[in-house]
C-alpha cells in the first residue's frame, strides 16, 4: 500500500487500525467509526428520510393551494411566505454547502426524491436502464430545463411554480423508479437535474467513502481459502462498482457500504485533492455542466431580473413590435403553470416576455460559457506538450469553487429578499459576498497551480501538462482570467446596477 506521500488520499486505514496514536489518528478512527454507525443505524436514516418526505409534500403542496399572500405577509406568519423561505432561502442554498463539506449525503440521508425514487423502484416493474438514458448530456440538459422552465414559471416567487418544478421532478423520479431498477435510484443517477452539480461540488468535500483495494483482495482471497466469511454485496442505490469506489462525485453517502470486506470506510482527505488527480477520467459532459451550466446558465437565470439592459432591450423590441402592428406577443400570455400569469399581483409575462427571458439565459449564458472557455483553451494550447481535449477539461475543474459559489449567491439572494421584508438589516452581505468571491477565486488558483504540476512517471496527467513553472503559470493565469466574465456580471448585479 502506497504511503500518504505517493497517494493523493493518503493510507488513513493504517490510522484506522492504529489504537491511540497521534491526533490524526484518533480524527480519522472517529470518522470511519461514524461511517460504520450509519451502516448499523439504517433504520433511523430511513426514519429521517420519510420524516424529509413529509414535511417535502407538506410544504410543496399546501401553499399552492392557499390564496396568494399579501404584500404584509411576513416568514412567521404566512405558511406560503415560509415554505419559500425554507425551499429557496434556506433548503437549496445550505444543500449546496453540504456538498462542498460533506459530500452527497443530502442525496444519501435527506433527499426526498432518492428515497421516493428507491422506494418505487422496490415494488416497480425492475426493468434494465435503457440505452437512451445513459446518454453523458442529461445532466446539462436536464440542468437547462429546470433552469429555463424554473424563471418562466417564477418558481421562487410563487408557490405553484414550486409545485410544477419540484413537484414535477419528483412525480417523474417515481415514474422512474417504478419502471427502471430494482431497489435502486435510477433517476438520481441518470435523469436528476442536479445530479451533474452535486457530482461536481462533492469533489471538493474533505469526506469520502473510500475502497482499499488491497484489503479488498486480502478478503477475497481469504473467503476462497475458508478464512473468511462471504459478504453479502451492500444494496448500492446510485450503482456505483464499489470495488472502485475511490470518488466522492457519484457516491450519496449512505453508509450502507461501510465496512464491506473490511476494504470501505469513510475517510478524511484534503479538501478538492480529488480535483487535482481525478480517480477517474474528467469528461465533457464535467466541462459542459461547470462552464455552461453553473458559470453560464446558472448565471443568466439569476442576472435577467436585476438587469437594466434587459428592461432597454425589452422596451425596444415592444416600440419596434408597435410599430409594425404586431401587438399579439405583447397581449398573448400562457397558463399560469407554464408562463407567470398573476394579474391580482400585477406580475404577467406575455409572450415577449417569455422569448426574452428565455434568449437572455440561454444566449447570455452560451455566450458566459464561451468567454470563460477562450481563456482556457488559449492557456491549453499555449503550455505546450499535448493540448489535449482531456487537459483541457481537467484543467477547467479548477473554476468549481467559484462555479458553486456563484449559484449559492444568487439562491441566497432570496434570502435576504425575504429577510429585508421582515425588517431584518443585513447591510454586511455585500462585504460578505465579496469576501466570499475572493476567496472562491483564490481557491480556484489554488487547484489550477497543483493541478498544472501533477506529475505521473515524468509526464502529466490528461494530455502531459508541462511540469515547468512557467507552463504552471501560463494555465494559472488561464483560470484566472476564466473567473472575469462570472465575477463582472456578480460585481453588475450586487454593486454595479
Amino acid at each position: 500500500m502506497a504511503n500518504c506521500g505517493s497517494s493523493p488520499h493518503g493510507d488513513i486505514s493504517n490510522l484506522i487500525a492504529s489504537d491511540g496514536g497521534t491526533s490524526p489518528g484518533r480524527q480519522a478512527t472517529r470518522i470511519a467509526r461514524f461511517g460504520q454507525a450509519m451502516q448499523q443505524r439504517r433504520g433511523l436514516i430511513q426514519l429521517v428520510q420519510w420524516l424529509v418526505v413529509g414535511i417535502y409534500a407538506f410544504l410543496l403542496v399546501v401553499p399552492a393551494l392557499l390564496p396568494l399572500p399579501d404584500y404584509q405577509a411576513h416568514i412567521l406568519t404566512n405558511l406560503t411566505v415560509f415554505a419559500e423561505f425554507v425551499f429557496w432561502g434556506l433548503w437549496w442554498p445550505f444543500v449546496l454547502i453540504s456538498m462542498v463539506l460533506m459530500g452527497r449525503v443530502w442525496c444519501g440521508v435527506f433527499c426526498p426524491e432518492g428515497t421516493l425514487t428507491e422506494a418505487a423502484s422496490r415494488i416497480g416493474l425492475g426493468r434494465p436502464i435503457p440505452g437512451w438514458m445513459r446518454w453523458g448530456g442529461w445532466p446539462f440538459v436536464a440542468f437547462l430545463g429546470t433552469t429555463l422552465y424554473g424563471q418562466l414559471a417564477s418558481v421562487y416567487q410563487y408557490p405553484l411554480g414550486a409545485l410544477v418544478v419540484l413537484g414535477g421532478s419528483t412525480v417523474a423520479a417515481i415514474i422512474v423508479g417504478l419502471i427502471y431498477g430494482k431497489g435502486t435510484r435510477v433517476w438520481c443517477r441518470q435523469l436528476c437535474p442536479v445530479n451533474g452539480v452535486f457530482n461536481l461540488l462533492a469533489r471538493l468535500s474533505p469526506t469520502h467513502f473510500r475502497t482499499d483495494q488491497a484489503r479488498w483482495n486480502a478478503h477475497n482471497q481469504a473467503a476462497r481459502q475458508g478464512n473468511a466469511v462471504r459478504m453479502h454485496a451492500p444494496d448500492c442505490a446510485p450503482l456505483i462498482p464499489l470495488k472502485q469506489l475511490d470518488s466522492a462525485g457519484d457516491c450519496h453517502v449512505c453508509g450502507r457500504c461501510s465496512g464491506y470486506k473490511d476494504a470501505m470506510q469513510l475517510e478524511w482527505r484534503a479538501p478538492g485533492v480529488e480535483l487535482v488527480e481525478p480517480p477517474q477520467p474528467v469528461r465533457f459532459t464535467h466541462y459542459s455542466v461547470l462552464v455552461f451550466g453553473l458559470l453560464g446558465i446558472a448565471i443568466g437565470a439569476f442576472s435577467w431580473s436585476a438587469s437594466p439592459w434587459f428592461v432597454a432591450l425589452k422596451q425596444q423590441l415592444a416600440f419596434w413590435l408597435v410599430d409594425h402592428d404586431l401587438m399579439w406577443p405583447l397581449t398573448t400570455t400562457l397558463p399560469t403553470w407554464i408562463l407567470t400569469n398573476y394579474p391580482e399581483h400585477n406580475d404577467v409575462f406575455n409572450l415577449l416576455d417569455g422569448s426574452l427571458i428565455t434568449l437572455w439565459i440561454v444566449v447570455g449564458g452560451g455566450l458566459l460559457g464561451a468567454l470563460t472557455s477562450l481563456p482556457l483553451l488559449l492557456g491549453n494550447w499555449l503550455m505546450g506538450g499535448k493540448a489535449t481535449l482531456s487537459r483541457l477539461w481537467h484543467l477547467s475543474l479548477s473554476l468549481i469553487p467559484l462555479g458553486g459559489l456563484g449559484v449559492f449567491l444568487g439562491l441566497s439572494a432570496t434570502t435576504m429578499t425575504l429577510l429585508r421584508g421582515d425588517g431584518i438589516n443585513l447591510t454586511w452581505a455585500n462585504d460578505l459576498r465579496a469576501t466570499l468571491l475572493a476567496l472562491a477565486c483564490l481557491w480556484g488558483l489554488r487547484l489550477a497551480w497543483r493541478i498544472t504540476g501533477v506529475q505521473h512517471n515524468g509526464e502529466q496527467r490528461n494530455g502531459g501538462l508541462l511540469a515547468g513553472n512557467a507552463a504552471r503559470l501560463i494555465g494559472t493565469a488561464s483560470v484566472a482570467l476564466a473567473c472575469l466574465p462570472a465575477l463582472g456580471i456578480w460585481y453588475l448585479m450586487f454593486w454595479g446596477w
